[in-house]
């Protein structure tokens, strides 16, 4: 029998989110075979199965395999920055990116990936989990992100279900704190503000947003 990964725990949990979330986007933004989308931060599997028709660039700060780049021919793959983008101004008709950009660490670096997104996609689409929804969610652990820094450092190893079945190092829990920020409602205004902000929402709560922006 497989071992369950913390990613098998995330794609379940997100499953029907994803979906009705890729419902949303097909509708207001109707990607054709001949629209170029820029995902910041995505990955060759999120898009495998969704058959949106489009021709994707997928932009890491670091490469893939060479192995999954052969593997997934379909997509473009390119080594950079979100917050530094190697591109002119609208390059692309839709600049993406899902749940990424709060791993890059400081507002002043959000700031810089959403300028940037805003500058190289005509069309924005852009998602991210909400501050203010009570369940951390890549820690899994409820109302780890309201925990003050030193509680946070404590807690990540033995209290939250990543740490638990992943076991991270000292380093590797200093790391997530540095890296993982999660945005409020007024911050995503502030950082699109030539966009519609939808909250998405789980009985009432908002659990992430997306900042939308069909033409530029």
């Amino acid at each position: 029998m497989k071992k369950i990964s913390i990613m098998d725990i995330y794609g379940f949990v997100q499953a029907p989110f994803r979906n009705r979330r890729f419902k949303l986007f097909k509708n207001k933004i109707r990607p054709t075979p001949e629209t170029r989308i820029l995902d910041v931060g995505g990955n060759p599997w999120f898009w495998n199965d969704l058959e949106i028709p489009a021709k994707i660039t997928l932009l890491n700060p670091d490469m893939l395999s060479d192995d999954l780049v052969k593997k997934y021919s379909q997509f473009d793959f390119v080594a950079a920055e979100g917050y530094n983008l190697p591109y002119p101004d609208k390059s692309f008709e839709i600049g993406f990116s899902n749940s990424a950009i709060e791993h890059v660490g400081t507002y002043e670096r959000q700031k810089a990936f959403a300028a940037e997104l805003r500058r190289v996609g005509r069309i924005l689409w852009v998602q991210t989990p909400a501050r203010e929804f009570p369940i951390e969610p890549h820690l899994l652990a409820p109302f780890f992100q309201y925990f003050p820094r030193w509680l946070q450092r404590r807690t990540l190893r033995y209290f939250t279900i990543y740490g638990l079945m992943t076991k991270p190092t000292p380093a590797q829990v200093e790391g997530f704190l540095n890296e993982v920020r999660l945005l409020k409602y007024h911050e995503m205004r502030e950082l699109f503000p030539d966009c519609e902000i939808y909250c998405e929402k789980v009985m009432g709560i908002t659990k992430s947003y997306i900042a939308i922006r069909k033409q530029a």
